[in-house]
């Protein structure tokens, strides 16, 4: 494979284009593609004898002529140099997807049924002979290359080869980090509301744009509707909500007219001599996700920092504390339909790594970021996490348990058929008319009360939907929020402590939350003041110490080496095995014994070949037509689980289990991407190592037309974050898509690692291949 960052051409050989074409060739499609057309009627000396794209005594054979063509390397020349095609957009991506695109997808993968071949005309001969292109991989890249110069308005280019055999580690990580990224950026202001108002999830018919605007931001709701005064076309409607925006039935009133809410802005120049607001970006998850997510946000912010993007991190934070301060939690996601619900906690590390990959050059600057940030998470520990309804004092264990009412309006029509069908039955109504008039509350049914509680509570954690959580998630002091509730207080602590000197006073008022935590203190109406004192770092070093032995005296199982949720209705452990335990790693709250029996009996159960699974197949129980797939159990894996237990693992000294689960999880997208045209979806099945998943909700990100624009947001970050866990040489080895069977135990293969990349890099040198042999490892698991 060519990697050269300047080409060079035979004396003559491309007389006429412009110098400045001579480039680097693996690099963004902005700089490769954004210069002018080179090939106009006033460079016409070179071309002009040419059918610029392909050779005019042959076309490009294709259906039942393909066997016709002459044996290989009988027409291809002997290249003296980095191999370019000269190449006609809109005519080659014609041919490419009648001849390849078997299945009509607008897609190249492994499995359409065409040729997987086509010649393409050289540049140094003006298109005259012809290389042939081949396999999977090197076809679907020539039709994302095509779409990427079409969406520059280039009729003809000059194709370096080396775009279309580039290694698809390299390639991959830099379309995450110069292309998915920005397609992903969206801001909440004039410019970017068109975009951002879009909703896949309003099932309401009506489209029409609208935004909620937080009570105590009268400058922002005039800034809003000076947008719909002056963009009369976006039909915008400006909405302020109370002050009390998260009540119940408030909420629900909302579920008719769903719309964004508002995020944290900045004051900037307007170009007039005055002052406007501008929304500050940030990433969204992608696909039927447009909107900022609570804990999608973490992960993301993750791959960010390893891309170089800081300030889009320290954004995405500064809306969180606007959330925090006006919402009163982090929301679930910025949609009117969330504000009762938040999701799992990250903010303090994602603050805490943001501030120490902040510029160094003005620390007080940095320093007042932190402490709003660190002030608005202990905002959001008093008030949400510690105290009732999710907070069970008699355990000490906080709950995934939000408010709401009626069904929940983000899901799909469909979705809770099954479970409404009886109760329109018993009442002689449609499903339509029933949920109408349940969600009204003209019709009361307690059952349903408590299925809708869990159902709101799954999708609170995080983890909709699994049956580790079915009909009792707001019940379960889970293993996942204890950790990271450990986490949020070690952080705070040791912020306090470090940075604020140990003295930290908090400007909102809001109730702290009763210390110690038994059932008397919760029933004692008294609350102090958030502003009664100085937030000081023993506190929270001592609740911290205080969780670890909850943490120890209800989920930790020392016979079976596994922390496992607690039921607090039930009185016990449920005894569900999910991966989640590892996050006892990654947070810090496990013992050396208890991450000795974590990694070398449990670990064991979760690891299959193409990383962790969400949960044992065992737990998850047997799948039939009335017990259907749930997408967060066995088979699926998810980037959450695999980022929280490479760090955790990493954190213990357990680098080699790290370093091996990221190379198996790493594996299994790179194959997808080189089999399936590009592909970053939003998860996988890892045992078949397949994103054509068999779950609810179908996979996201996988539907785009010749070329991936945005992968997935968290799974662009565990690309990213996983790359910085492998050595060069287990990098070199996914690019070439070894197996982990054969990278991991050569003995059993009968080869070493070694020997096993050495064999398909010297096939990879051959540009069909690296599809080819991920063609050979991946097909018998399709």
């Amino acid at each position: 494979m060519s990697h050269h960052s300047v080409t060079a051409h035979p004396a003559g050989a491309l007389e006429g284009l412009d110098d400045h074409i001579i480039k680097p060739t693996n690099v963004d499609a902005a700089t490769y593609y954004g210069d002018n057309d080179y090939h106009t009627g006033t460079r016409a000396r070179t071309f002009s004898h040419s059918d610029v794209g392909h050779n005019p005594k042959r076309r490009p054979a294709f259906q039942e002529d393909w066997h016709m063509r002459r044996r290989r390397m009988s027409h291809d020349e002997k290249p003296t140099a980095p191999r370019k095609f000269l190449i006609d957009v809109e005519e080659t991506i014609r041919v490419i997807l009648e001849q390849e695109d078997t299945d009509g997808d607008f897609q190249i993968s492994i499995t359409d049924a065409g040729p997987k071949l086509m010649a393409l005309g050289t540049a140094t001969s003006n298109g005259y002979k012809s290389f042939d292109i081949r396999g999977t991989y090197m076809l679907s890249n020539l039709l994302q290359e095509l779409a990427l110069a079409r969406d520059h308005n280039r009729k003809r280019i000059v194709l370096d080869e080396a775009r279309l055999t580039e290694n698809p580690v390299d390639r991959l990580s830099r379309m995450i980090k110069n292309s998915f990224w920005h397609s992903l950026t969206r801001r909440i202001d004039g410019d970017g509301l068109e975009i951002i108002c879009a909703d896949p999830k309003n099932r309401t018919g009506r489209i029409q744009p609208r935004i909620y605007v937080p009570h105590k931001e009268p400058a922002m709701a005039e800034y809003y509707r000076q947008v719909a005064r002056d963009k009369a076309h976006l039909n915008l409607d400006v909405q302020v909500l109370p002050p009390k925006p998260d009540d119940p039935v408030f909420v629900k009133s909302l579920n008719s007219k769903p719309g964004i809410l508002a995020l944290a802005m900045n004051e900037v120049d307007d170009g007039k001599g005055g002052k406007t607001l501008k929304g500050i970006p940030f990433v969204v998850p992608g696909a039927r996700f447009n909107e900022l997510y609570n804990w999608d946000s973490y992960f993301i912010s993750l791959g960010l920092l390893v891309d170089g993007y800081v300030n889009m991190a320290k954004g995405m934070v500064d809306h969180f504390i606007f959330e925090i301060r006006h919402y009163n939690k982090i929301l679930n996601g910025s949609r009117s339909y969330y504000l009762c619900r938040t999701q799992p906690p990250f903010l303090t590390d994602m603050a805490l790594q943001i501030y120490n990959q902040l510029d160094r050059s003005d620390m007080d600057a940095n320093r007042q970021w932190l402490k709003r940030a660190i002030q608005a998470a202990i905002k959001e520990y008093h008030t949400m996490w510690v105290s009732e309804p999710r907070m069970d004092p008699k355990t000490g264990l906080s709950r995934f348990r939000p408010d709401g009412l009626g069904i929940p309006p983000e899901t799909e029509a469909t979705h809770f058929t099954h479970i409404l069908e009886p109760y329109a039955r018993k009442h002689g109504l449609s499903v339509l008319e029933f949920s109408e008039k349940y969600n009204d509350g003209v019709l009361k049914e307690p059952e349903l009360d408590e299925y809708f509680l869990h159902d709101r509570a799954v999708r609170e954690s995080g983890h909709d939907t699994t049956y580790r959580f079915e009909k009792r998630c707001a019940n379960l002091g889970t293993i996942d929020l204890q950790a990271l509730l450990y986490k949020y207080e070690v952080d705070i602590g040791t912020a306090i402590r470090e940075v604020f000197d140990d003295e930290l006073d908090l400007e909102e008022d809001f109730d702290l939350a009763p210390w110690p935590v038994t059932p008397e203190t919760y029933a004692n109406p008294r609350r102090e003041s958030s502003k009664s004192r100085a937030q000081r770092s023993q506190e929270w070093f001592d609740r911290a110490e205080w969780r670890r032995g909850i943490i120890d005296k209800y989920l930790w199982n020392e016979s079976k080496g596994l922390y496992f949720d607690y039921d607090t209705a039930q009185e016990k452990q449920s005894l569900y095995e999910s991966v989640t335990a590892l996050w006892a790693l990654w947070a810090g709250c496990a013992s050396e014994e208890q991450a000795w029996k974590l990694v070398t009996e449990s670990l064991k159960k979760f690891e299959v070949l193409g990383g962790l699974v969400s949960g044992t197949e065992e737990s998850r129980g047997k799948i039939s037509l009335d017990r259907p797939n749930r997408q967060w159990d066995y088979p699926y894996a998810w980037p959450p689980h695999q980022i929280m237990a490479w760090v955790g693992l990493e954190r213990y000294g357990y680098l080699d289990e790290a370093q091996r689960l990221a190379y198996r999880f790493l594996y299994m997208m790179t194959t997808a991407f080189v089999d399936f045209n590009g592909v970053v979806p939003e998860k996988f099945d890892a045992v078949k190592l397949s994103h054509l998943v068999d779950a609810e909700y179908g996979n996201q990100g996988i539907d785009f037309k010749m070329v991936p624009r945005e992968g997935f947001g968290w799974m662009n970050a565990a690309y990213q974050v996983g790359l910085s866990f492998l050595t060069t040489h287990m990098r070199r080895a996914v690019a070439a898509c070894t197996s982990p069977e054969v990278f991991f135990r050569g003995e059993g293969a009968g080869i070493g690692p070694d020997s096993a990349i050495a064999i398909q890099s010297s096939a990879a040198q051959d540009p069909l291949g690296l599809a080819m042999e991920s063609l050979r490892l991946s097909s018998p698991q399709l």
